[in-house]
Formats: C-alpha cells, sequence, structure tokens
C-alpha cells in the first residue's frame, strides 16, 4: 500500500488522528447546517445573529486561555475534558427546558467545538514533518470534510418536518468514537514546553510577525465567508428559492465535494512545486468572482444552485489549504499561543457575518448581500501580494530552510 507523503514517519499516528477528526468533524457538521433553523423555533431570526455574536465573544476568550490550560493538563486530558462538556452542552441543547438555557448550552457548545479543534491541531502538528506540511494538511482537510459532505444528506434523513431532535441525538451519540479514539491513541501524548505569555504579549507577537498577521486577517476573510454561508445559505434556500430540506441536504451535499477533491492534491502541489500564496491568491479569486455571481442565479433548479456553490466552494478550498499549510511551516507546536491567535480568527466572523447582513440589507436586497460578500472575499488578494513563500532555498547545504526552523 502507498503512503501519502510525510504520513510515511508517523503513519499510525497520523491516520488516528484522521480517523478521529472524520467522527467528530462529523459530529459537528450533522447540526451545522440546521443550528439556525433549530434556533429559529424559540426566537426571532434577527436575534439569531446576536447569538452567534455570543458565541465568537465566549470563544475568543477561551482561547486566551487554552494555552495555559495546555500547560497544566496537556494535550490529552484537555481534549477528554472537552469532549465530555461537549457532551453535556450538546445534551443541553436537545433537552433544554427553556429558551435561555437552550441558547446557553448552544454558546457553551460552539466554543468547545472550536477548543477541541485546536487540540487536534496539537496532536497533528507534533506528528508532522515540516517539508511535507502541505500534503499532511492536504490529506488531513480531505478526511474532515468527507464528513462535512455526508453531514447534510444525514441531517436531511434525520429531520421531520421542524423537529430537529434526530439531528442533535445523533451528534451526540458521534462523541463515542471520539472519546474512545482519543483514550486509546493519546493517553501518553508527549507534551511540549507549551509557551504561556498574556493575551497582550500574544498580539504583540503576531503583530511582529508580519506574514503571520496578513494571513490571520485573510483567514477572518475565508472564515466571514464560511460563517455567512452556514447561518444564512440555508434560510434562503429555504425560504427565499423555496427549497424543501431534502433538497436542500443534496445541494449542500454537492456544494461540499470540493473540498475533498481538490485540497490533498493541491496541498502536495504546495510542497513540491508550486508556491502557497500564489494558489491562494487563485483560490480567493474564483471564491469572490463565483460569490458575486450568486447574485445574478434566477433559477429554481437544484442542479443549478448546486453547481453555482460547487464553483465557490472550489475557490474557498484551495484559499484554505494553502492558508493552512502557509501557517503550518511557519508555526510549530511549543508556539501553541500564536496556533491559538490564529484558531481565534475563526471567530471573529461570527460578529462581522450579522453585520454584513445587517448593514447590507439598508442598501440592497437578500440577493445583493452575495455582491458584497463576493467583494469582500476579493479584498484578500492584496494581502496575498503581500506575504513571503514560506520557502527559502539554502544553496551552501541544499536543503529546504526558513527563519528558526530546519525542514527535512
Amino acid at each position: 500500500m502507498r503512503h501519502y507523503p510525510a504520513i510515511a514517519k508517523n503513519k499510525n499516528v497520523i491516520y488516528s488522528i484522521g480517523l478521529i477528526s472524520f467522527f467528530f468533524a462529523l459530529h459537528a457538521a450533522i447540526p451545522a447546517y440546521v443550528d439556525s433553523s433549530y434556533l429559529a423555533l424559540f426566537t426571532d431570526e434577527r436575534f439569531i445573529g446576536e447569538i452567534y455574536m455570543a458565541v465568537a465573544a465566549v470563544t475568543v476568550l477561551c482561547f486566551f486561555l487554552i494555552y495555559r490550560i495546555l500547560k497544566r493538563y496537556g494535550d490529552y486530558a484537555t481534549a477528554v475534558g472537552l469532549i465530555i462538556l461537549d457532551a453535556i452542552t450538546l445534551a443541553g441543547i436537545v433537552w433544554g427546558q427553556s429558551f435561555a438555557v437552550i441558547a446557553a448550552a448552544f454558546v457553551l457548545n460552539m466554543a468547545i467545538l472550536a477548543l477541541i479543534s485546536f487540540t487536534y491541531d496539537v496532536f497533528l502538528e507534533t506528528y508532522t514533518e515540516v517539508a511535507h506540511t502541505g500534503g499532511v494538511r492536504g490529506w488531513f482537510l480531505t478526511i474532515t470534510n468527507s464528513a462535512w459532505i455526508l453531514a447534510p444528506l444525514i441531517a436531511g434523513m434525520l429531520i421531520y418536518g421542524h423537529v430537529y431532535t434526530g439531528v442533535f441525538i445523533a451528534a451526540l451519540i458521534l462523541l463515542a468514537p471520539v472519546l474512545y479514539l482519543v483514550h486509546k491513541n493519546f493517553r501518553r501524548f508527549p507534551d511540549s514546553a507549551y509557551e504561556s505569555p498574556s493575551a497582550w504579549a500574544t498580539i504583540r507577537e503576531v503583530v511582529g510577525m508580519p506574514d503571520i498577521w496578513k494571513l490571520c486577517v485573510i483567514n477572518i476573510v475565508l472564515n466571514t465567508f464560511y460563517c455567512w454561508m452556514i447561518i444564512y445559505t440555508p434560510l434562503y434556500l429555504a425560504q427565499t428559492i423555496g427549497f424543501d430540506w431534502s433538497s436542500i441536504g443534496i445541494i449542500l451535499t454537492i456544494m461540499l465535494v470540493p473540498f475533498v477533491l481538490i485540497q490533498l492534491p493541491f496541498g502536495k502541489l504546495a510542497d513540491e512545486k508550486y508556491g502557497e500564496k500564489e494558489l491562494m491568491g487563485i483560490g480567493f479569486a474564483i471564491l469572490g468572482l463565483a460569490t458575486i455571481a450568486l447574485a445574478f442565479v434566477n433559477s429554481h433548479s437544484l442542479i443549478v444552485w448546486a453547481g453555482a456553490l460547487f464553483v465557490t466552494r472550489v475557490g474557498a478550498a484551495l484559499a484554505e489549504v494553502m492558508i493552512e499549510t502557509y501557517f503550518f511551516k511557519k508555526v510549530n507546536t511549543k508556539e501553541s499561543n500564536i496556533l491559538a491567535a490564529f484558531r481565534t480568527t475563526r471567530q471573529i466572523p461570527y460578529f462581522l457575518a450579522p453585520a454584513i447582513t445587517g448593514i447590507g440589507l439598508f442598501f440592497t436586497g437578500s440577493t445583493g448581500l452575495f455582491i458584497i460578500l463576493g467583494v469582500i472575499c476579493l479584498l484578500p488578494l492584496i494581502l496575498i501580494a503581500m506575504i513571503k513563500d514560506t520557502d527559502i532555498y539554502d544553496k551552501t547545504f541544499g536543503e529546504i530552510t526558513m527563519p528558526g526552523r530546519k525542514l527535512s
């Protein structure tokens, strides 16, 4: 059996991380596209954006604490504790007796999901050879996104009318293999000497790394696209276009296929042939233009909408794997505070996406929001042109090097 590059040295543990991430991604993804519709059963849709803002605020606070927790308890104990809290808060979403309980459980659950993903980043980065970061990250994203492709179909089959209970129970059940696999494979995980500077020291450190802070801004834009699409696309397809949930499940599944098709091969290309920044730029160009084009899709055809959304994800998938590859070639596991800051950029869009919708609707209708979002997705092209390539060829030693790190 032929193994992908960079998986050879630690292939068993990396395969284990992939399997864990698949079940965890499926656990997180099955409810993801129905969360906004579920919350809309209990409150006005305008309040949903404020709930996601609360998610972002709590998650950002937790990320500023996570590296202190890692330093005290280690990555394995942190992961296990968070998985247990994940199960408790998910149960609160399903069986909460009031909207206040459900909303609080939802906010905490979303924050916990982000922190669990962070612990997997630490696992994976520890066992990844830097010279093959693109191949490993591309493989890892492919495995994770395979779950996201299956999730809308599964969710569509579990929804009956406006009853979403089955979706959340399925997500709860999927935590069992996650907890088992983490315990089996990482109970003796060799933790690094995690850095634990203050939040302000971390911010100053990131600002002092020009390429990293630019990449953080770029990542904010990409995740603003994801956040807006996850919250508002299902509502738009259901309420404006008129699709039922079985059709929406098919559309979303087709839409997500590019994440499985292109992230592994392009991750390997970034290691072997092309630079991350060039491919990242192509990804954002496709993403921005394709999103703008959605404003001009007047069809009520499932195939047309699936195809149009598919193209946007071609750009997003390419941009995502290049962002991940670039970042993890620059940062190592000891710099857990930098990794936490980078992952925090995924939460900022929960403030931005509702703001884009609220402000945008003053100037245009719901369809015009695609144009606004598409233009925003083109803005990173400016920053991408300014960042430096990761690889510097050292002619003296005949190997690739980077400041502070040696690639093997």
